[in-house]
């Protein structure tokens, strides 16, 4: 194993073409023990969404309070995500790994005994900085376990479908978890997940660091922070409530910190994110479409999840239990786009997830008040078309960086998802609340107290509330509007969203398909012509394991020869 990884990164600066190593049973026990963290994160994206009436009922936060349990998970990690990235390059990201395994566990403990909305949100900003840590040593390990192209695009194809599968497995935990225990019970899961990630990672996943990484920029981290949180914060406050003095405030100081990092990136050699990958041009394309991917289907989960508990009256474990549906379809379209972009090459197979994601926003985005099965056929729909770009973008995205940058790109590509699917719940969620705010402004009754009429305005869920209290007819009209009036918002971010998407599809193709006159200076993978960037043939390795992979001189046949010698047999 240690050869098999260690050899990749003492050639990869040799204008010679790349030599597709294929991994064993032991890299891919590996590569399913870094499954664990990732399926961990994911889930902790969504086991608050059923859980959020509960938390509601006994914290009482407010709508802005709502939406910020949500989120502050999501803007902690995409914020720390780059920073994150580029010190596993350095200390190592198995290392890394496990520190972030052990701070994941304790800001679980902490989020589960939160007995206040301040508590519990601060929880979920130490969650997103423990998850911050996990998920790009994940990924950026996987090109050291899987330096095959064929194998990594399996593998990526995978990572992609458990990412998504995880939120909808964190849905049914929390629904089977909440019908049983109180809702801190959702984030003590994690605790034993993260013991076993400790003891196993030792013994199967092997150390992996970036040679001649340089010194750390430490003034880029902060930067980096400002530049995320408070401009999201500031979209969302005016999507919801106008352009108001402190969120116009919020997206200057956003936009200046995003300025004066991405200056410093271009103008130190030290930078965070190499002076090449910015000169890019596939590689920020991708993290782009990566973000715009994540926003949508984030956005949609969003609706979904309270759709089927305060619009249908599902229990929380009924409609964790509806939610797995669509995973399903998702678990087979893994596979299907990995196939597809090895035989018909990325750009095509991203630009149709996009079209597929935005038939399935428009099934959604037609969906009435006692629709169940369009909804989450719109949702399945959804699932399969951003397995397909995310699995085919960080295909692309690797094998587009050298050995010693993994982290960082990883990072940056995480970044990008995790910033996208905070900034998709915020803002489409805005939209929708903005939508139901209006509907609603003439049909609470004038004669409830101020705090009555602020909740039942606030989110459905307060509506609800309200309408419990509220005599007779008087209550069942309330809800009943209130119902139309989230059905109408949730529709109209649905068609924001097609238009994002069907935009993006369009670009596509003009962005991933152009070759930079860069590229070359950033890997010698195999671009999806089968050649390198200086024009040499790559070794072609078929899909089967029986197969062996044919090498197009007899140097590179010996380099393997070599290295599989030293490799230990699994």
């Amino acid at each position: 194993m240690k050869s098999l990884t260690g050899n990749i990164g003492n050639r990869e600066n040799e204008a010679v073409p790349a030599v597709p190593l294929r991994a064993g049973r032991r890299e891919w026990v590996a590569f399913v023990v870094l499954l664990l963290p990732l399926l961990l994160v994911s889930m902790d994206i969504s086991v608050l969404y059923f859980a959020l009436p509960a938390i509601s009922e006994e914290l009482e936060p407010s709508a802005v309070q709502q939406l910020w349990i949500f989120d502050a998970y999501g803007f902690s990690l995409s914020g720390l995500l780059l920073t994150m990235g580029v010190l596993g390059d350095r200390i190592g990201r198995r290392r890394l790994l496990l520190v972030g395994a052990a701070a994941f566990g304790l800001a679980s403990l902490w989020a589960a005994h939160a007995d206040s909305t301040a508590s519990l949100i601060a929880a979920r900003v130490a969650l997103g900085a423990g998850g911050a840590t996990l998920m790009p040593s994940t990924l950026a390990l996987m090109r050291d376990l899987f330096p095959d192209a064929g194998q990594r695009s399996r593998a990526i194809g995978i990572w992609s479908g458990v990412m998504a599968g995880g939120v909808a497995v964190g849905s049914v935990v929390s629904g089977v978890m909440l019908s049983r225990f109180w809702w801190g019970s959702v984030f003590l899961i994690n605790v034993p997940a993260m013991i076993l990630l400790l003891v196993l990672v030792p013994v199967l996943v092997p150390e992996s660091k970036g040679r001649g990484t340089g010194r750390f920029d430490v003034w880029s981290v902060p930067l980096s922070v400002v530049a995320v949180v408070p401009a999201v914060y500031g979209v969302k406050e005016v999507a919801a409530g106008g352009p108001d003095p402190l969120p116009l405030a919020c997206l200057t100081v956003g936009a200046g910190a995003g300025w004066a990092f991405v200056r410093r990136q271009r103008s130190r050699d030290d930078a965070m994110i190499s002076r090449a990958l910015l000169r890019a041009r596939g590689f920020g394309a991708g993290v782009a479409l990566n973000t715009v991917a994540a926003f949508a289907m984030m956005g949609s989960a969003y609706f979904i999840t309270q759709y089927l508990q305060s619009v249908l009256g599902y229990s929380p474990l009924r409609a964790a239990l509806w939610s797995l549906a669509p995973a399903l379809a998702v678990g087979v379209a893994a596979p299907v786009s990995a196939w597809a972009g090895r035989r018909l090459g990325h750009p095509g197979v991203v630009a149709a997830g996009f079209l597929v994601m935005a038939c399935g926003f428009a099934l959604i985005a037609l969906t009435g008040t006692g629709a169940r099965g369009q909804l989450l056929s719109g949702a399945a729909v959804m699932g399969c078309g951003m397995v397909a770009v995310v699995s085919q973008v960080c295909d692309l995205a690797l094998a587009a960086v050298p050995q010693r940058r993994t982290g960082a790109a990883a990072s940056l590509l995480e970044a990008g998802q995790e910033l996208g699917g905070a900034l998709g719940m915020a803002l489409l969620g805005s939209v929708g609340t903005a939508v139901y705010r209006h509907d609603l402004a003439g049909v609470v009754p004038a004669w409830l107290p101020p705090d009555g009429v602020e909740a039942a305005q606030g989110t459905l869920g307060g509506a609800d509330a309200v309408a419990s209290r509220l005599p007779g007819g008087s209550g069942n009209a309330l809800l009943a509007s209130a119902q139309e009036a989230f059905v109408h918002g949730m529709q109209a971010a649905a068609w924001c969203g097609v238009i994002l998407l069907v935009a993006s599809a369009a670009l596509t193709a003009k962005l991933l398909s152009v070759r930079h006159p860069h590229r070359g200076a950033l890997s010698h993978q195999a671009d999806s012509g089968g050649r390198v960037p200086g024009g040499g043939p790559v070794a072609a390795t078929l899909p089967g394991p029986s197969r062996a992979p044919r090498h197009p001189c007899p140097t590179a046949r010996t380099a393997e020869t070599a290295v599989g010698a030293a490799e230990p047999q699994a």
